[in-house]
């Protein structure tokens, strides 16, 4: 069982840059005014990157920088958007200019312009999802995600200024793939937790689940990595040994070329005997994805690979037990705040579930813990200063 708290933030060794430092309002040190663009291929308030990519921005703005965001898709613009095609104008040939480069899948033209760029270069890795996962699946999915591990080697080797990753685990592949440690640090997503703070959750939904059924909750899009049908599995054996008024929630999109693999997902739950139980609930606003945290008795979490996982975050800080398989990041994320295994065994899975539901001392431990967890490591607050602690090198 993963217990141990072992997420630490790596010293940082200053590199070559040059930029300014100045004193601001709040104390702490900032960079002077300097033109810094952040690139990623897509970028989404509705998704863990688009959040860290949109957030990033608003801080270093707000600090007085020239920010702009760069990307070839995007499905909200900001007022700092603009199209991959003018990063070149506005890096405007300056040295002292800040290039920040969110890895998260395979993109030749995103690496040919980090290469390029004559300027500060920081790349921020998020992990890159397997192409072995989408095999037998429509779409191209597999060459992209190949093809993001393979420039994975190529960013290491990049010799930029500062590597930064969401996780350990995603720290140690970059460091595998040749990355300088000592340039390396690690950096968790900025999210969107703030807001939902800030929310009423709706009401409509709490209405709908507060019927007495425990409500088993696990919130990420439906994709093959995502462990779903370890999910389904537990849930079958939860409702055959332990509880049979209960449902399965899984809050999450539907990508368009991957409808086979919900219709595989339901043709399981339909063998197993729990469809009528299993809830497919696409593109949730945050004020419903409030209330499925409120009336969750377990965050469920059964996923093959994740580089951080940021719903584990979301259910510490909205205060609802985890019970977790322990692939890749999740035991880095999770620390003590979870019930973490080895292997997604359903009936252990089941089991645990059971106990969180069952033991309320076992209950308020977890949430305890989850909540001091998010305190101290996860904050919008805490990763603000960790993220501006990490590129005081840049100022050397």
């Amino acid at each position: 069982m993963g217990t141990q708290s072992i997420l630490k933030n790596p010293s940082v060794v200053p590199t070559k840059a040059s930029l300014s430092l100045a004193g601001t309002a709040d104390g702490q040190v900032g960079l002077v005014m300097t033109r810094i663009a952040i690139v990623s291929l897509t970028i989404s308030r509705g998704d863990a990157v688009g959040n860290d990519v949109l957030e990033m921005g608003r801080v270093l703005s707000a600090r007085g920088h020239h920010v702009a965001l760069f990307s070839s898709h995007w499905v909200k613009k900001s007022e700092h958007s603009r199209d991959l095609a003018e990063l070149d104008d506005f890096l405007a040939g300056d040295p002292e200019a800040v290039l920040i480069y969110h890895h998260l899948v395979g993109w030749k033209a995103g690496l040919d312009q980090l290469r390029r760029a004559a300027c500060h270069r920081v790349v921020k890795y998020h992990n890159v999802t397997p192409g072995r996962f989408f095999a037998g699946f429509p779409g191209d999915k597999v060459r992209i995600c190949q093809l993001g591990r393979e420039q994975l080697r190529d960013l290491a080797k990049a010799n930029c200024d500062l590597y930064l990753s969401a996780s350990l685990y995603n720290q140690g592949e970059l460091i595998d793939a040749g990355a300088p440690p000592e340039r390396c640090t690690v950096v968790p997503p900025f999210h969107h937790i703030d807001r939902l703070n800030q929310l009423q959750a709706d009401t409509a939904v709490l209405r709908r689940l507060d019927d007495g059924c425990t409500n088993l909750l696990f919130v990420g899009r439906r994709a093959p990595h995502k462990g779903h049908r370890f999910l389904i599995d537990a849930f079958a054996v939860y409702c055959e040994n332990y509880e049979s008024n209960s449902r399965l929630l899984l809050v999450g999109r539907e990508e368009h070329k991957l409808q086979s693999y919900s219709n595989l997902l339901r043709q399981q739950a339909s063998r197993l005997g729990v469809l009528d139980r299993v809830l497919f609930i696409d593109d949730a606003t945050e004020a419903e994805l409030k209330a499925y945290y409120q009336c969750a008795s377990v965050f469920v979490l059964a996923s093959e690979h994740e580089g951080f996982c940021v719903p584990l975050v979301e259910a510490m800080a909205l205060q609802v037990p985890i019970v977790a398989y322990g692939a890749a990041a999740v035991p880095h994320t999770v620390g003590d705040a979870g019930l973490v295994w080895d292997e997604p065994d359903p009936f252990l899975l089941a089991q645990s579930i059971d106990t969180v539901v069952r033991d309320a001392a076992v209950r308020r431990s977890l949430t305890e813990r989850g909540w001091r967890r998010y305190q101290q490591w996860f904050t919008n607050q805490r990763i603000e200063r960790d993220f501006l602690h990490a590129l005081r090198p840049l100022a050397a």
